[in-house]
């Protein structure tokens, strides 16, 4: 049995309502509510970044694992906010959580999805016997240019995932893979904000891409929605993973515990992963849990987990994904977070 021995979060105190966005753009805040099912979004404080925030998710999932982290011998952080362009983000997270110096890293990329592509790095190499534990993070601080449809849902937060064969809380039952070459979101080297393809990253990009691993994760496993407990999707916005989850079958009360965007944002990278996180928080044993994340560019990579009697012994462990979204939250004004998210740059 090869699965996820452990499991954290962590996201950002700081949050700004839709509507202070909306407002700052002479939007009308209700019908940005109602058109991206979204009331507010976390905000990275400015000593936070996509290190500091796979370094708590990480000892979080320690925390779960009960294990020394010497012990891990791989990790992975998926990103497309890493705070270096020439200088992996693995090296100091490896360091701040004592996983030295014998262990392999890579940083990873691929829009949202590149959380889940750690994640499937992280599993096989446990599964080839090759490591005896992997850690896996997927963590963002996301970027969303001033005005843009972006700024609405581009946050902050991230999950890890330490992968094992022993005290398995969650056993992989099935992976699937689905990419194409689909131009729908991108940024180039130097530039701060993306840019997007507007209403085209929905069609044929989001939808065809988890559709299809959907569907393919099915044929492959010989399941079906009915027979999946949960199910979590990739979330740019509050409609999207609800549509994507009805065309696959699925109810809103399959896809409720992990759809947490309303309230936390687009983590990109983190997105789906802490759906999935705080899916894990509510589920029982045998229960059987669907994640399929979605990255520009474009793909999807699709996990079904089968959740085992150690989830009751874990999850009280560490602090839940609902609690961190809603205990705590120190609420900003847009001019704070122009200055947090350096929107504004203070003369020296």
């Amino acid at each position: 049995m090869v699965g996820i021995v452990g499991y954290g979060s962590y996201l950002p105190r700081y949050r700004i309502k839709a509507e202070i966005i909306a407002a700052q753009w002479g939007m009308n805040p209700e019908s940005i509510k109602r058109g991206l099912l979204l009331q507010e979004k976390t905000v990275p404080a400015p000593d936070e970044d996509t290190i500091t925030i796979s370094v708590e998710a990480s000892k979080n999932a320690l925390k779960r694992a009960e294990i020394d982290p010497s012990e891990i011998g791989a990790v992975y952080v998926g990103s497309e906010s890493h705070p270096y362009a020439v200088k992996p983000t693995g090296t100091l997270v490896g360091e701040a959580l004592g996983i030295v110096p014998e262990f392999h890293t890579a940083d990873y990329e691929f829009a949202c999805k590149a959380g889940t592509e750690a994640m499937f790095v992280a599993y096989n190499l446990v599964k080839a016997e090759t490591v005896r534990y992997a850690l896996a993070v997927g963590a963002d601080t996301s970027q969303g240019a001033p005005g843009d449809a972006l700024e609405y849902s581009a946050s902050a937060g991230g999950t890890a995932y330490i992968f094992g064969s022993e005290n398995v809380v969650a056993e992989v039952i099935e992976t699937y893979s689905y990419t194409t070459d689909t131009p729908d979101f991108w940024r180039r080297e130097g530039a701060f904000y993306p840019k997007h393809g507007g209403r085209f990253t929905g069609e044929p990009a989001y939808f065809k891409h988890i559709i299809n691993a959907g569907k393919g994760i099915f044929q492959k496993s010989g399941l079906s929605a009915k027979e999946i407990t949960y199910a979590v999707f990739h979330m740019p916005n509050g409609k999207f993973p609800l549509t994507v989850g009805k065309k696959l079958g699925f109810s809103k009360e399959q896809i409720e515990p992990g759809w947490i965007v309303p309230l936390m944002g687009n983590t990109y990278s983190g997105s789906s992963p802490t759906g999935l996180s705080a899916t894990f928080d509510i589920a029982k044993p045998g229960d059987s849990i669907l994640i399929v994340s979605f990255g520009s560019g474009a793909g999807s990579d699709a996990f079904i987990f089968k959740v085992t009697d150690k989830i009751d012994e874990v999850r009280d462990k560490a602090v839940k994904v609902r609690e961190m979204l809603e205990n705590n939250r120190i609420y900003i004004d847009y001019g704070t977070y122009a200055k947090f998210r350096e929107k504004i740059i203070m003369n020296e």
